[in-house]
């Protein structure tokens, strides 16, 4: 959420940037906005106004009363009732402007980084760099869950009994190279200097107001039926809501944490030949990274944490590139973006592993999260990234470490998750 100074101020900068984001369906709620504001404030100056005179009245009682001046006290005491009856109804209307101000507000997007490529959706993201050969090997590598069966590693069918269609059993190697996965993710970001968390799997709408957008949140999350909860779609939902309404001191930043949680995504509609395996499901694993910091400082971290993807899965032999993601494809409360993408040697290209996120201050506005400077409080700026998903980083662990003969090499930064194992069999 943008401050409301800069879109009083600064109108035609604001409805440029809704262009470069090819939302210009939202350039009305700008002049909207404005006027709205101007009226709180006017209904503002105007409440002041009656309070001061209210306080001269209320004065004037007393004199009246102690001179004997009855007439006097009663018509002082009628016009302090009056001021009251018109400052109850411009403070119901200064609530509605503002709730209206608010709702707009929301709606329009943060403004993105000047980096940012322009482009209307993902088609028009920006290949930065390539990191790791993307190789293709002389013999065929299987769909991966077909490869995953061999090693008797997944169960679609038992999970469409107990849970539905998006759902999985994971069993045997299969499920331990997957929290190896996991667990190496989360040691790597400790190494870093991060703060291993298990937070919330469950938030509150206003939490979820805060961190994500509205539209964002319709597709994404699950509700709680007669509850006030959501179930995650990522962890940097809860973790960047743990901080709501907080002053932070000033050295106290930069924060910087990991975090491990299941994710429950909606992820509608039918996927084709994806739909049998493990790449669009209803819930997952993650390894998250969030850092809060001073605003200066955010882009600094950007570059850190993205970079910290590309070097754990090219730990892990997989070959990946860095896209920035363009501006319309852009989620509203994001200033900059990019995806990692793991090399895919089956279907030859990349895919997305990874997003990487500078999302400024407007998480921290929605949700209060302030700093205690020495000229006063102000707003900290959030960042998240992946450091680790499965399954998509599990299928690409699996392809590009797949041989020949069926087997799978567990990469070296794996083994001590997996008892020292350098090879994975399959059981059939």
């Amino acid at each position: 959420m943008l401050d409301i100074k800069l879109v009083r101020e600064n109108p035609e900068l604001v409805k440029e940037n809704i262009k470069k984001k090819f939302q210009d369906e939202k350039l009305p709620l700008v002049d909207e906005v404005i006027e709205l504001d101007q009226k709180y404030r006017a209904s503002k100056a105007r409440g002041d106004e009656l309070r001061a005179m209210r306080n001269k009245v209320s004065k004037e009682i007393g004199m009246y009363m102690g001179k004997k001046m009855l007439d006097e006290a009663e018509a002082a005491k009628k016009k302090v009732a009056d001021i009251a009856d018109e400052l109850k109804a411009l403070e119901e209307s200064e609530s509605t402007l503002q709730e209206e101000i608010k709702q707009r507000m929301l709606v329009i997007p943060n403004i993105i980084d000047p980096s940012v490529p322009i482009g209307k959706d993902d088609s028009e993201n920006v290949e930065v760099q390539r990191y790791g050969e993307p190789k293709v090997p002389s013999y065929e590598i299987p769909y991966h869950a077909d490869i995953i069966d061999s090693f008797k590693g997944m169960d679609k069918d038992a999970a469409g009994r107990t849970s539905g269609q998006g759902f999985y059993y994971l069993l045997g190697d299969i499920a331990r190279l997957h929290e190896a996965m996991l667990a190496y993710g989360r040691d790597y970001m400790i190494d870093k200097g991060f703060t291993y968390a298990i937070p919330p799997f469950m938030i509150h709408a206003n939490v979820v107001e805060g961190v994500m957008s509205f539209p964002e949140m319709e597709a994404m999350m699950y509700k709680i039926e007669g509850e006030d909860l959501y179930l995650i779609g990522t962890s940097e939902h809860s973790m960047i809501g743990k901080f709501k309404d907080q002053i932070i001191k000033k050295d106290e930043l930069p924060i910087t944490m990991t975090s491990y949680s299941p994710c429950f995504r909606k992820e509608g509609g039918s996927h084709g030949l994806e739909e049998r395996g493990l790449y669009r499901v209803h819930q997952f694993e993650k390894q998250e990274m969030i850092v809060l910091c001073e605003p200066e400082q955010s882009m600094e971290w950007y570059d850190k944490m993205w970079r910290y993807s590309v070097e754990i899965f090219t730990n892990m032999n997989i070959p990946v590139r860095q896209l920035d993601c363009c501006s319309g494809d852009l989620a509203d409360l994001k200033v900059k973006s990019c995806d990692i993408e793991a090399w895919s040697p089956r279907q030859q290209k990349y895919f997305e592993v990874c997003s990487c996120s500078n999302l400024g201050d407007a998480q921290a506005r929605r949700l209060g999260i302030r700093v205690k400077g020495e000229k006063g409080n102000y707003y900290l700026h959030t960042l998240n990234n992946t450091v680790v998903a499965s399954p998509r980083g599990l299928i690409a662990l699996i392809e590009n470490n797949y041989n020949e003969d069926g087997t799978i090499n567990v990469p070296e930064v794996l083994r001590p998750y997996m008892g020292g194992k350098e090879k994975l069999v399959p059981k059939k």
